[in-house]
């Protein structure tokens, strides 16, 4: 089946892109809002973050390789306060100021009940950490509560709208860094961008450097198995030693996760803990570098 457009519209409120936004989608009653931490007081104002919803928290930390999220709900209080009232709560709170925006989702027409929101509370941190983007701060699942299947069918609807929302928001939180096969440990393949190869005994360790990788629409992705050099080499940038010391790798050299690199050759100097050409290092089965693969 082909796939529509969508049409979506984004409204600067502050006029600029780094300030707070608010996110509509054609023939969607939901609404979504990006909110930097900072701005959080220009929004009391706004009667729509008084209603129930859902919002995530996104920041960083440096104990994780990745970036961190936390997922919650908030409900509207007997003096009215809903959404808003609990981020500035989290502002306050020391034990999470890792975050440095949120993410939140609620309606136009304010039709979120306390059902609801668990709901989509608890789909959208399954979802979280089924795709493994964002390290998931949450200490406990959420529940999903007891709904009806009509209740079921209708936000699952409002969930595929929030998907396409928030990865125009910046965050591809719910989409996995790559698509895998029904098998374990297989990946798909194409035609047209292959599985790709980098094999090279390396003089530091003395052992041979057999990692796979991919081209993605975001950069170059390196399995998880992939046999990597431990020892990193003086000409190392630091961008990439910082990677090499914070990414899992067992005591033999061998890639416990998937990892994304903005190019074939970070990924590269990644796996082989010295400067290096990806165009020319990384090749397919039958040897041709990704070098020759894109020139054809």
């Amino acid at each position: 089946m082909q796939t529509r457009g969508k049409s979506i519209n984004l409204f600067l409120l502050d006029g600029k892109a780094n300030g707070r936004i608010k996110c509509t989608l054609a023939n969607w009653t939901g609404v979504a809002y990006r909110i930097p931490r900072t701005e959080l007081d220009k929004c009391k104002e706004r009667t729509d973050l008084a209603q129930s919803g859902v919002y995530f928290l996104f920041g960083s930390s440096d104990d994780y390789e990745k970036n961190v999220v936390y997922v919650g709900q908030a409900g509207v209080r007997k003096n009215g306060e809903g959404i808003l009232c609990r981020l500035l709560e989290h502002k306050r709170n020391q034990d999470k100021d890792y975050w440095t925006e949120a993410i939140v989702f609620t309606t136009s027409n304010n039709s979120f009940g306390p059902t609801e929101i668990s709901y989509l509370e608890h789909r959208f941190c399954a979802m979280s950490v089924e795709a493994d983007r964002y390290v998931v701060k949450n200490s406990n699942e959420p529940s999903p509560g007891h709904i009806t299947e009509e209740k079921e069918s209708e936000l699952e609807e409002f969930i595929d709208y929030a998907k396409i929302v928030m990865g125009t928001l910046g965050h591809r939180i719910f989409e996995p860094i790559l698509e895998k096969m029904v098998e374990p440990g297989n990946v798909q393949s194409s035609t047209d961008n292959p599985l790709l190869y980098l094999n090279r005994r390396t003089k530091k360790s003395d052992i041979m450097i057999r990692a796979t990788g991919k081209q993605t629409n975001e950069g170059f992705v390196i399995f998880s198995g992939s046999q990597i050099e431990t020892i990193d080499s003086s000409t190392l940038p630091a961008s990439i030693k910082q990677r090499r010391q914070n990414a899992r790798v067992d005591v033999g050299g061998i890639l416990q996760d998937d990892m994304l690199f903005s190019s074939p050759s970070a990924s590269a100097m990644f796996a082989i803990g010295t400067s290096a050409n990806g165009l020319t290092e990384w090749k397919t089965a039958d040897g041709r570098t990704l070098k020759e693969l894109e020139a054809e």
